[in-house]
C-alpha cells in the first residue's frame, strides 16, 4: 500500500552460454538508477586467474574479490545451513568426491585426473538514491554472496543427481522448469530467499 506503483515489480533477463553467463535484473520505478548485473566466467582453474572478465585497469582497482570457500562452514548463514548440503560431510556415490577438508583446494591442485573449474562472477550494482545509495549496494552484495555460497554448496552435494544427465535430459527439465515457473507465476504464492539479518 505504501510503495509507489512499480517499485516492487522486477524484471530478470539472463543469457546462458557456457563458459559466460550474464544476469540482469531491472526495476520499472527506478528506471536507469538500478540494476543489478551478474556476469559468470567459468574457467578450468581453481581461482588463480586474474581479472576474467577483461576490465580496465581503473576499473579492476575498485574490484573487491571476494573468496567463496563451498566447504567453510564459517562462510554460510546460521539459518542456511543444512547438514545435507554440506560439503564438508558429503561424499558422493557416483563420483566418490567429498568429503571436502580444510586443504580440499590444494589436494584437487595435486590430482592431475580430476577436473577443476571455477565460476568467477563479477556483480555489478547501480542504485541511484541519495542517502541510501552505499547502503542498498552493500547490501545486495552480501545477498549475492550468500545465494553464490549456497547454490554452490548445493551443486557440489547434487552432484549424484546431475553427472548423469545428458543434454536431452537438461532440456527436458529446462522444458518442465519453464512450464512450473509460468504456472507459479499465474497463481502461485511468492517464494524465494529472503534477505538475512544486515549485522
Amino acid at each position: 500500500m505504501f510503495a509507489p506503483e512499480g517499485s516492487l515489480v522486477f524484471h530478470e533477463k539472463a543469457w546462458n552460454a557456457y563458459p559466460y553467463c550474464r544476469t540482469v535484473v531491472t526495476n520499472e520505478y527506478m528506471k536507469d538508477d538500478f540494476f543489478i548485473k551478474i556476469e559468470t566466467w567459468h574457467k578450468p582453474d581453481l581461482g588463480t586467474s586474474d581479472n576474467v572478465h577483461g576490465l580496465d585497469p581503473n576499473t579492476w582497482k575498485n574490484v573487491e574479490v571476494v573468496h567463496i570457500d563451498i566447504a567453510d562452514r564459517n562462510q554460510v548463514e546460521p539459518g542456511d545451513y543444512k547438514a545435507e548440503e554440506d560439503p564438508a560431510l558429503f561424499q558422493s556415490v557416483k563420483t566418490k568426491r567429498g568429503p571436502l577438508g580444510t586443504d580440499w583446494k590444494k589436494e584437487l591442485a595435486a590430482a592431475e585426473d580430476c577436473p577443476k573449474m571455477c565460476a568467477y562472477k563479477l556483480v555489478t550494482i547501480k542504485f541511484k538514491w541519495w542517502g541510501l545509495q552505499n547502503k542498498i549496494e552493500n547490501f545486495i552484495q552480501k545477498q549475492e554472496k550468500r545465494i553464490f555460497t549456497n547454490f554452490h554448496r548445493q551443486l557440489f552435494c547434487w552432484i549424484d543427481r546431475w553427472i548423469d544427465l545428458t543434454m536431452e535430459d537438461i532440456r527436458r527439465m529446462e522444458d518442465e522448469t519453464q512450464r512450473e515457473l509460468e504456472a507459479l507465476r499465474n497463481q502461485g504464492e511468492v517464494r524465494g530467499t529472503s534477505a538475512a539479518n544486515d549485522e
